[in-house]
Protein backbone atom coordinates (compact mmCIF):
# COMPACT_ATOMS: atom_id res chain seq x y z
CA UNK A 1 0.00 0.00 0.00
CA UNK A 2 1.32 3.10 -0.65
CA UNK A 3 2.35 5.61 1.82
CA UNK A 4 0.56 8.58 1.25
CA UNK A 5 -3.06 6.40 1.26
CA UNK A 6 -1.99 4.82 4.81
CA UNK A 7 -4.85 5.57 6.87
CA UNK A 8 -3.77 4.36 10.38
CA UNK A 9 -0.85 6.69 11.38
CA UNK A 10 -0.85 8.06 15.04
CA UNK A 11 -1.06 12.20 14.80
CA UNK A 12 1.24 14.14 16.09
CA UNK A 13 0.32 16.50 18.75
CA UNK A 14 1.56 19.83 19.31
CA UNK A 15 3.59 20.80 22.16
CA UNK A 16 2.85 23.88 23.52
CA UNK A 17 6.19 25.81 25.17
CA UNK A 18 6.55 28.93 26.51
CA UNK A 19 7.77 32.13 24.63
CA UNK A 20 10.61 33.91 26.70
CA UNK A 21 13.54 35.92 25.24
CA UNK A 22 12.60 34.83 21.78
CA UNK A 23 13.04 30.98 22.66
CA UNK A 24 11.11 28.31 23.87
CA UNK A 25 11.29 26.58 26.92
CA UNK A 26 9.79 24.26 28.89
CA UNK A 27 8.67 25.50 32.05
CA UNK A 28 12.23 25.17 34.30
CA UNK A 29 9.94 23.44 37.10
CA UNK A 30 9.15 20.64 34.69
CA UNK A 31 4.99 21.44 35.44
CA UNK A 32 2.20 21.46 33.13
CA UNK A 33 -1.83 21.61 33.23
CA UNK A 34 -4.84 20.37 31.39
CA UNK A 35 -6.06 22.79 28.94
CA UNK A 36 -9.53 21.62 27.49
CA UNK A 37 -12.18 23.56 25.34
CA UNK A 38 -15.77 24.24 26.53
CA UNK A 39 -17.06 21.03 26.49
CA UNK A 40 -14.27 19.47 29.05
CA UNK A 41 -12.40 18.01 26.03
CA UNK A 42 -8.51 17.56 26.15
CA UNK A 43 -6.98 19.71 24.08
CA UNK A 44 -3.66 20.26 25.30
CA UNK A 45 -0.90 19.97 28.42
CA UNK A 46 0.60 23.90 28.72
CA UNK A 47 3.51 24.31 30.64
CA UNK A 48 2.90 25.78 34.30
CA UNK A 49 5.21 28.33 34.58
CA UNK A 50 7.09 28.93 37.90
CA UNK A 51 8.44 32.15 39.77
CA UNK A 52 11.40 31.33 38.36
CA UNK A 53 10.25 31.50 34.53
CA UNK A 54 8.52 35.00 35.59
CA UNK A 55 11.83 36.13 36.89
CA UNK A 56 13.71 35.22 33.73
CA UNK A 57 11.13 36.86 31.50
CA UNK A 58 11.62 39.94 33.08
CA UNK A 59 15.51 39.50 32.75
CA UNK A 60 14.93 39.07 28.67
CA UNK A 61 12.21 42.34 28.35
CA UNK A 62 14.90 44.26 30.29
CA UNK A 63 17.93 43.23 27.80
CA UNK A 64 15.66 43.82 24.83
CA UNK A 65 13.84 46.99 26.16
CA UNK A 66 17.28 49.15 24.57
CA UNK A 67 17.29 48.40 21.59
CA UNK A 68 12.99 48.20 21.01
CA UNK A 69 12.86 51.74 22.91
CA UNK A 70 15.47 53.00 20.42
CA UNK A 71 14.05 52.10 17.49
CA UNK A 72 12.66 54.07 15.25
CA UNK A 73 8.69 54.27 15.62
CA UNK A 74 8.21 53.64 11.64
CA UNK A 75 10.62 50.37 11.88
CA UNK A 76 8.14 49.35 15.00
CA UNK A 77 5.15 49.99 12.48
CA UNK A 78 6.60 47.63 9.90
CA UNK A 79 7.21 44.93 12.32
CA UNK A 80 3.95 45.19 14.09
CA UNK A 81 2.15 45.35 10.34
CA UNK A 82 4.60 41.69 9.99
CA UNK A 83 3.18 40.18 12.58
CA UNK A 84 -0.34 41.07 10.62
CA UNK A 85 0.83 39.49 7.94
CA UNK A 86 2.25 36.67 9.63
CA UNK A 87 -1.45 36.10 11.22
CA UNK A 88 -3.08 36.37 8.14
CA UNK A 89 -1.31 33.40 6.47
CA UNK A 90 -1.82 31.28 9.56
CA UNK A 91 -5.51 32.14 10.15
CA UNK A 92 -6.89 28.72 10.31
CA UNK A 93 -5.03 27.67 13.11
CA UNK A 94 -5.74 30.35 15.30
CA UNK A 95 -9.31 29.85 14.06
CA UNK A 96 -9.35 26.62 15.30
CA UNK A 97 -7.98 27.89 18.25
CA UNK A 98 -9.94 30.37 19.37
CA UNK A 99 -13.28 28.28 18.93
CA UNK A 100 -11.41 25.62 21.31
CA UNK A 101 -10.99 28.01 23.62
CA UNK A 102 -13.42 30.25 23.70
CA UNK A 103 -16.50 27.52 22.74
CA UNK A 104 -17.64 29.87 19.33
CA UNK A 105 -18.41 28.57 15.63
CA UNK A 106 -15.78 28.40 13.10
CA UNK A 107 -17.51 31.77 11.67
CA UNK A 108 -17.70 33.63 14.65
CA UNK A 109 -14.24 32.11 15.64
CA UNK A 110 -12.92 33.44 12.05
CA UNK A 111 -14.17 37.16 12.77
CA UNK A 112 -12.34 37.37 16.05
CA UNK A 113 -9.31 36.36 14.55
CA UNK A 114 -10.35 38.77 11.52
CA UNK A 115 -10.50 41.31 13.86
CA UNK A 116 -7.38 40.41 15.68
CA UNK A 117 -5.35 40.71 12.91
CA UNK A 118 -6.90 44.41 12.17
CA UNK A 119 -5.93 45.18 15.44
CA UNK A 120 -2.44 44.56 15.09
CA UNK A 121 -2.84 46.45 11.95
CA UNK A 122 -4.05 49.67 13.61
CA UNK A 123 -1.88 49.74 16.35
CA UNK A 124 1.38 49.47 13.13
CA UNK A 125 -0.34 52.87 12.07
CA UNK A 126 -0.31 54.61 15.34
CA UNK A 127 3.46 54.48 16.33
CA UNK A 128 4.50 57.21 14.42
CA UNK A 129 2.04 59.51 14.91
CA UNK A 130 1.05 58.79 18.83
CA UNK A 131 3.98 61.28 19.20
CA UNK A 132 2.20 64.23 17.50
CA UNK A 133 -1.08 63.53 19.70
CA UNK A 134 0.50 63.91 23.55
CA UNK A 135 3.45 65.92 22.39
CA UNK A 136 4.68 69.06 21.05
CA UNK A 137 5.79 72.50 21.54
CA UNK A 138 4.64 74.27 24.70
CA UNK A 139 4.17 78.35 24.84
CA UNK A 140 6.60 79.42 27.40
CA UNK A 141 7.02 82.93 28.85
CA UNK A 142 10.60 83.37 27.28
CA UNK A 143 13.44 83.00 24.61
CA UNK A 144 13.45 79.29 25.14
CA UNK A 145 12.11 75.91 23.29
CA UNK A 146 10.01 74.02 25.29
CA UNK A 147 9.34 70.66 24.07
CA UNK A 148 7.50 67.48 25.34
CA UNK A 149 7.47 64.11 23.79
CA UNK A 150 6.53 60.67 25.06
CA UNK A 151 8.85 58.21 25.90
CA UNK A 152 8.06 54.57 26.82
CA UNK A 153 7.75 53.51 30.45
CA UNK A 154 9.24 50.03 30.67
CA UNK A 155 9.20 47.16 31.06
CA UNK A 156 5.13 46.34 31.30
CA UNK A 157 3.52 42.64 33.24
CA UNK A 158 0.06 42.67 31.47
CA UNK A 159 -2.28 40.21 32.51
CA UNK A 160 -4.20 38.80 29.39
CA UNK A 161 -7.88 38.82 29.33
CA UNK A 162 -9.47 35.49 30.78
CA UNK A 163 -11.92 35.27 28.12
CA UNK A 164 -11.22 36.97 25.44
CA UNK A 165 -8.27 34.88 24.81
CA UNK A 166 -6.56 36.38 21.36
CA UNK A 167 -8.58 39.56 20.49
CA UNK A 168 -8.46 40.49 23.95
CA UNK A 169 -4.48 39.39 24.08
CA UNK A 170 -3.83 41.16 21.00
CA UNK A 171 -5.82 44.54 22.28
CA UNK A 172 -4.09 44.64 25.65
CA UNK A 173 -0.18 43.67 24.21
CA UNK A 174 -0.24 45.71 20.71
CA UNK A 175 -0.32 49.10 22.27
CA UNK A 176 2.69 48.29 25.09
CA UNK A 177 4.97 47.52 22.66
CA UNK A 178 3.94 49.90 19.71
CA UNK A 179 4.68 52.66 21.84
CA UNK A 180 8.37 51.18 22.76
CA UNK A 181 7.93 49.41 25.86
CA UNK A 182 8.88 45.81 26.41
CA UNK A 183 6.22 43.12 27.85
CA UNK A 184 5.97 40.12 30.02
CA UNK A 185 2.45 38.39 29.34
CA UNK A 186 0.40 36.56 31.37
CA UNK A 187 -1.69 34.51 29.64
CA UNK A 188 -5.26 33.26 30.24
CA UNK A 189 -5.08 30.70 32.80
CA UNK A 190 -8.10 28.70 31.16
CA UNK A 191 -7.49 29.03 27.69
CA UNK A 192 -3.81 29.87 26.76
CA UNK A 193 -3.54 28.21 23.86
CA UNK A 194 -3.71 31.01 21.05
CA UNK A 195 -1.28 33.27 23.31
CA UNK A 196 1.48 30.55 22.75
CA UNK A 197 0.98 30.23 19.42
CA UNK A 198 0.94 33.84 19.11
CA UNK A 199 4.80 33.59 20.34
CA UNK A 200 5.29 31.42 17.27
CA UNK A 201 4.37 34.05 14.70
CA UNK A 202 6.03 36.58 16.92
CA UNK A 203 9.38 34.55 16.46
CA UNK A 204 9.15 34.65 13.10
CA UNK A 205 7.99 38.37 12.04
CA UNK A 206 11.45 40.41 12.62
CA UNK A 207 9.92 41.31 16.57
CA UNK A 208 13.52 41.26 18.44
CA UNK A 209 13.74 38.46 21.02
CA UNK A 210 12.63 39.64 24.37
CA UNK A 211 10.52 42.01 23.58
CA UNK A 212 6.83 40.60 24.19
CA UNK A 213 7.35 37.05 26.56
CA UNK A 214 4.10 34.89 27.05
CA UNK A 215 3.46 32.79 30.10
CA UNK A 216 1.30 30.58 30.91
CA UNK A 217 0.11 28.80 34.57
CA UNK A 218 -1.85 29.71 36.99
CA UNK A 219 -2.76 34.11 37.15
CA UNK A 220 -2.01 34.88 40.87
CA UNK A 221 1.05 32.49 41.23
CA UNK A 222 2.88 34.43 38.47
CA UNK A 223 1.10 37.87 38.72
CA UNK A 224 1.97 38.37 42.53
CA UNK A 225 5.96 38.42 42.45
CA UNK A 226 5.84 40.32 39.05
CA UNK A 227 3.59 42.97 40.62
CA UNK A 228 6.88 43.33 43.13
CA UNK A 229 9.48 42.82 41.05
CA UNK A 230 11.63 45.84 41.18
CA UNK A 231 12.59 45.86 37.47
CA UNK A 232 9.25 46.12 36.37
CA UNK A 233 7.62 49.64 35.42
CA UNK A 234 4.02 48.81 34.93
CA UNK A 235 1.43 46.59 35.34
CA UNK A 236 -2.06 46.37 33.34
CA UNK A 237 -4.32 44.32 35.71
CA UNK A 238 -6.92 44.07 33.02
CA UNK A 239 -7.20 40.02 33.49
CA UNK A 240 -7.41 40.26 37.10
CA UNK A 241 -10.43 39.52 39.45
CA UNK A 242 -10.93 42.70 41.96
CA UNK A 243 -9.58 40.55 44.73
CA UNK A 244 -6.17 40.03 42.72
CA UNK A 245 -6.06 43.43 41.32
CA UNK A 246 -6.13 44.87 44.85
CA UNK A 247 -3.46 42.83 45.88
CA UNK A 248 -1.40 43.44 42.82
CA UNK A 249 -1.95 47.13 43.09
CA UNK A 250 -0.76 47.12 46.55
CA UNK A 251 2.61 44.67 45.63
CA UNK A 252 2.79 47.46 42.92
CA UNK A 253 3.26 50.43 44.80
CA UNK A 254 6.68 49.08 46.62
CA UNK A 255 8.40 50.62 43.46
CA UNK A 256 6.16 53.76 41.92
CA UNK A 257 4.94 51.21 39.42
CA UNK A 258 2.31 52.23 36.74
CA UNK A 259 -0.62 50.58 36.82
CA UNK A 260 -3.69 50.15 34.44
CA UNK A 261 -6.90 49.38 36.22
CA UNK A 262 -9.20 46.89 35.04
CA UNK A 263 -12.67 48.96 33.86
CA UNK A 264 -15.47 48.02 36.33
CA UNK A 265 -18.48 46.02 34.99
CA UNK A 266 -20.76 48.06 32.56
CA UNK A 267 -23.13 45.05 31.68
CA UNK A 268 -23.45 42.14 33.88
CA UNK A 269 -25.44 42.34 37.16
CA UNK A 270 -23.28 41.64 40.71
CA UNK A 271 -25.75 38.62 41.65
CA UNK A 272 -23.99 37.25 38.11
CA UNK A 273 -20.39 37.88 39.18
CA UNK A 274 -20.98 36.18 42.10
CA UNK A 275 -23.00 32.84 41.39
CA UNK A 276 -20.13 32.75 38.28
CA UNK A 277 -18.08 29.61 38.77
CA UNK A 278 -15.03 31.17 37.51
CA UNK A 279 -15.82 34.68 37.81
CA UNK A 280 -12.16 36.16 36.88
CA UNK A 281 -13.29 34.65 33.34
CA UNK A 282 -15.97 37.39 32.58
CA UNK A 283 -14.40 40.15 30.53
CA UNK A 284 -15.44 43.63 31.49
CA UNK A 285 -14.56 45.07 27.92
CA UNK A 286 -15.72 45.04 24.68
CA UNK A 287 -12.51 44.25 22.48
CA UNK A 288 -14.34 44.07 18.99
CA UNK A 289 -14.97 48.23 20.35
CA UNK A 290 -13.19 51.08 18.75
CA UNK A 291 -9.82 50.70 21.00
CA UNK A 292 -9.07 54.32 20.73
CA UNK A 293 -5.68 56.08 22.24
CA UNK A 294 -6.21 55.36 25.93
CA UNK A 295 -4.31 52.12 25.78
CA UNK A 296 -1.26 53.83 23.45
CA UNK A 297 -0.82 56.77 26.55
CA UNK A 298 -1.38 54.64 29.53
CA UNK A 299 2.37 53.33 29.42
CA UNK A 300 4.36 56.52 28.23
CA UNK A 301 5.94 58.98 30.35
CA UNK A 302 6.32 62.50 29.32
CA UNK A 303 9.55 64.25 28.96
CA UNK A 304 10.24 67.48 28.59
CA UNK A 305 13.15 69.65 27.77
CA UNK A 306 14.07 73.52 27.42
CA UNK A 307 16.74 75.00 24.93
CA UNK A 308 17.42 78.67 24.79
CA UNK A 309 16.53 79.81 21.29
CA UNK A 310 19.88 82.36 21.79
CA UNK A 311 19.83 86.01 22.35
CA UNK A 312 17.53 88.39 20.02
CA UNK A 313 19.02 91.46 18.42
CA UNK A 314 17.46 94.84 18.07
CA UNK A 315 15.83 93.49 14.70
CA UNK A 316 14.42 90.74 16.39
CA UNK A 317 16.60 87.85 14.82
CA UNK A 318 19.13 85.91 17.13
CA UNK A 319 22.77 86.13 16.64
Amino acid sequence: MNAVEHSDRLSVFKTYKLYVGGKFPRSESGRVYEVTDSKGKWLANAPQSSRKDARDAVVAARKAFGGWSGATAYNRGQILYRIAEMLEGRKGQFVREVADAEGLSKSKAAAVVDAAIDRWVWYAGWTDKIGQIVGGANPVAGPFFNLSTPEPTGVVTVVAPQHSSFLGLVSVVAPVIATGNTAVVIASADAPLPALSLGEVLATSDLPGGVVNILSGRTAELATPLAAHQDVNAIDLTGADAELAKELEIAAADNLKRVLRPPVSRHRPEKEAQGAAHPQAVDREDWSADPGTRRLTAFLETKTVWHPTGALGVSGSSY
